[in-house]
């Protein structure tokens, strides 16, 4: 998967976990207050993979970019 794609999904991830708690909290259902904690926290884990795998990319590409440098 894409580091777009994960960044999205956290994203997305995110925003639900927060209504699911807002509305958990509203209704008193615990239960779903908690689903969205937890649905929030794997957002937040996932654009924290976007996050890398960006890292990592622009890593790669300045290696071969100083690599191709140093062989003209």
């Amino acid at each position: 998967m894409s580091s777009t794609n994960d960044k999205t999904r956290g994203t997305v991830n995110e925003a639900a976990g927060k209504v699911k708690q807002t509305v958990g909290k509203a209704t008193g259902d615990e239960k779903l207050e908690a689903e969205g904690q937890g649905q929030e926290v794997k957002g937040d884990a996932q654009q924290a993979l976007g996050n890398v795998k960006d890292a990592a990319g622009k890593a790669l590409k300045n290696t071969g970019d100083a690599v191709k440098k140093a062989g003209s």
